[in-house]
């Protein structure tokens, strides 16, 4: 477990694009209130995550839980000068143990659903899962869209909702289905594919990896519906600690406020998903 407390602020930037990289608003101007303290407390805030996901939450080489998700946690402690601690759990626990109350907040990858809200609190999201297209970087294809990929082959990972997507909005695309992602990768690389349609996180990292050989790039923009690929992740609490919640969604609004969001993005995602 590690404990941080709060630091030094940051310089003022906002951006939605830096080093080639766009990085994703997920905040509306709109919403902006009065400013929000954590609830008062003797103990430290105790954040709950997971150490096998990254780049949101991983093992760092000290052993110690960072990662995206992980270091936003951080910075949102920094800006209501509260003390946190975080701790690495099982994945599939850290629900069990924030209902258990061994824990006061998840940071990480669980996804936000009606049946998550049913039982638990959450801020807006911090981050949601674009999915993109990938094509051959020595070919001269078309930005994705409906009549572009008429006749195209589309690498997808059968059963997903990339597969779902891809055949209600590009019903002219030829879909060539694989079991996981590494071999629609694997048949893009190849050539055996035109494009890839896949979650954009894994992408990036494939992208920016040594398995891609520096065959591909992102075609064309993010596609975030809801109803295919989900709301995104913020920070849950229980239904009990309402304040900390709200807290948390306000200091997170700052956090991308003053720039810390972005610099946070670009050290974790090089390539940028988005």
């Amino acid at each position: 477990m590690i404990v941080f407390a709060a630091a030094a602020s940051f310089p003022q930037r906002s951006c939605a694009q830096s080093s080639g990289v766009t990085i994703p608003n997920l905040w509306n101007p709109r919403s902006r209130g009065e400013r929000l303290e954590a609830p008062q407390s003797s103990r430290a805030v105790r954040f709950l995550t997971d150490d096998e996901f990254p780049p949101l939450h991983f093992a760092g080489p000290d052993g110690n839980p960072t990662g995206f998700a992980v270091e936003l946690a951080r910075a949102v402690c920094e800006r209501l000068s509260i003390t946190c601690t975080v701790q690495a759990r099982r994945f599939d626990t850290l629900l069990d143990a924030l209902g258990e109350r061994q824990g006061d907040v998840v940071a990480a990858a669980i996804p936000l659903t009606p049946g998550l809200r049913a039982k638990f609190l959450a801020t807006r999201p911090y981050f949601r899962w674009p999915a993109r297209f990938a094509g051959r970087a020595d070919r001269d294809l078309p930005p994705p869209s409906a009549e572009a990929l008429a006749g195209k082959s589309v690498a997808v990972v059968a059963g997903s909702a990339h597969a779902a997507y891809l055949r209600a909005f590009f019903p002219k695309a030829v879909p060539h289905e694989f079991a996981d992602l590494a071999g629609a990768e694997t048949a893009l690389r190849r050539g055996e594919a035109d494009y890839v349609f896949a979650d954009g996180v894994n992408l990036a990292l494939w992208l920016g990896g040594a398995d891609s050989a520096g065959c591909c790039a992102f075609s064309g923009g993010d596609y975030l519906e809801n109803r295919y690929f989900g709301e995104g992740v913020g920070f849950v609490t229980r239904q009990d600690d309402a304040a900390l919640s709200r807290a948390l969604d306000d200091a997170l609004q700052r956090v991308w406020d003053d720039g810390k969001y972005a610099e946070l993005y670009l050290r974790f995602f090089p390539v940028g998903p988005f």
